[in-house]
């Protein structure tokens, strides 16, 4: 064919490769999956192909592994989670209670954590409160101590903004601030049941364990938080907009902690019909 056409080997080849390039098929979709990368830089494949579904791409998980490891998209490695449990107490302890329950809906487990955040010239803690079933953050405080009232101040906001039906409970490590009398007393005001993890099991609180590791890679990792005041803005920023509202979570079907309990009350309220 070559010779017919009187042209060199090579020509032929570069010339049918030039016909075969053409336009790239994947360009809108490598543009919306780079979009969503740079607004979720620690997403991996499961997380960025449920965000481009729900933005209603029609989209197979291979592919989109295939075009992110082409563009180089890689999300963020997480650091090694630091213990700051003090469990070298007196005070009373309890059974762990949350390892033998069967969630079906919100407000039945809470589970609590804290964890330490490092600003510009000191260290802050952080203590949250999490609905087990929902995975919202339903109360959270800020301060410069890990004294008993920091996580006092998380479980009141937590009870500002909802409300258990008694019997649930409520599950913490053996930290001394969550066997405080302060904090057992009030728990057991509004008819909880006090659950906590065995020494040195911090496994047995995975739910809050889990959510620490997402604040630290997905926000405090991301930011030089100059003071309390900056750190307070930021942080509230992303438990409350971006966590409750918009994070997508695995075990919720891909969906926000908030969009998953307004399902759950549309649904009730279809039953109830």
């Amino acid at each position: 064919m070559v010779e017919l056409a009187g042209i060199s080997r090579d020509s032929f080849y570069r010339c049918g490769e030039e016909r075969r390039a053409g336009p790239d098929p994947d360009m809108d979709l490598r543009d919306a999956i780079q979009r969503i990368a740079l607004e979720w830089p620690s997403y991996g494949r499961p997380r960025i192909t449920a965000e481009l579904r729900r933005r209603g791409w029609e989209v197979n998980p291979k592919r989109v592994y295939r075009l992110m490891r082409e563009d180089n998209l890689l999300c963020v490695r997480k650091r090694k989670f630091v213990v700051t449990t003090d469990s070298n107490h007196g005070r009373k302890v309890y059974p762990n209670l949350a390892g033998e329950m069967t969630l079906t809906g919100i407000d039945q487990l809470w589970v609590a954590d804290i964890t330490y955040i490092r600003l510009e010239a000191e260290f802050v803690y952080l203590a949250v409160v999490i609905d087990g079933y929902s995975r919202r953050v339903v109360g959270w405080a800020l301060d410069r101590t890990v004294e008993d009232d920091l996580a006092l101040a998380a479980l009141r906001r937590a009870l500002e903004l909802r409300r258990p039906a008694p019997g649930w409970v409520h599950h913490s490590d053996r930290g001394s601030q969550y066997a405080s009398g302060d904090y057992t007393d009030l728990l057991k005001s509004q008819g909880c049941q006090i659950s906590m993890s065995h020494k040195a099991s911090p496994w047995e609180n995975g739910g809050c364990e889990s959510w620490m590791k997402t604040l630290k890679s997905e926000e405090v990792y991301r930011q030089e938080y100059r003071d309390m005041t900056e750190a307070r803005a930021s942080i509230a920023r992303f438990i409350d907009q971006i966590y409750n509202q918009k994070r997508l979570h695995s075990a919720l079907g891909y969906r926000p902690p908030v969009e998953f309990e307004q399902s759950l009350s549309g649904a009730a309220a279809a039953g109830a019909g």
